[in-house]
């Protein structure tokens, strides 16, 4: 079973300042927030948005950048 906050997006709230360095992710669930540590492959900057690709026993998730979509205007289509 997946744990209910892979997929979502958080905000970090202490920088990942480099592979296999923790930083602190806080997640909107279950109608309220939820802190868990966060790693990445790569530094991520406190205050960035972030994807949950995968969560590890002990609340650690590992993320990556979240980079929104641009949306396409419908005349382009």
């Amino acid at each position: 079973m997946t744990d209910p906050v892979q997929g979502l997006t958080g905000t970090l709230t202490s920088p990942i300042r480099g592979p296999g360095m923790l930083g602190e992710v806080l997640v909107a669930i279950r109608g309220g927030t939820e802190i868990y540590i966060a790693r990445a492959a790569e530094p991520i900057s406190a205050g960035e948005t972030v994807l949950i690709i995968a969560v590890q026993p002990g609340r650690i998730v590992d993320v990556v950048p979240w980079i929104p979509l641009e949306p396409v205007p419908v005349d382009d289509i």
